[in-house]
């Protein structure tokens, strides 16, 4: 179980890596075309989150890699289910609002998607708090 907690932290690290690196880094009107949410969310919010992405990507993996403050992997990841709840709130929200059928697919794509890294991020935080903490 210990290797697939760890599969999983890198996994979780890389997409909320990118995904935080890419906010951090691109104009809120470059965002729009994947990230619909973005248009009614001012661009420090996004950059906020973005931060906060990143931040929790390196928690999930940096601390467990050096033995150094170990809980912070298991709090990374339970941050991680609090911003996946907000995720899935904002897609919801904005799936009443789409005015074409493509568009309310995709956000609930993004609500699934949500909800999948928020279960994969759950299941980080109860081993690493639990049977299989550092």
């Amino acid at each position: 179980m210990n290797v697939v907690l760890w599969i999983i932290q890198i996994l979780l690290a890389v997409v909320f890596g990118g995904a935080g690196l890419a906010k951090l880094t691109q104009p809120k009107e470059k965002l729009r075309d994947r990230m619909g949410w973005v248009d009614p969310v001012p661009p420090t919010q996004v950059k906020a989150l973005g931060a906060v992405e990143v931040l929790a990507a390196i928690g999930l993996v940096l601390p467990a890699l050096t033995g150094i403050a170990t809980v912070l992997t298991p709090l990374a990841a339970v941050g991680l289910v609090i911003v996946m709840i907000g995720g899935i709130l904002v897609h919801l929200r904005d799936l009443k609002r789409q005015d074409t059928e493509d568009r309310r697919r995709m956000e609930m794509q993004g609500a699934v998607t949500c909800a999948v890294l928020l279960v994969l991020a759950a299941v980080v935080a109860w081993g690493r708090f639990g049977p299989y903490s550092f």
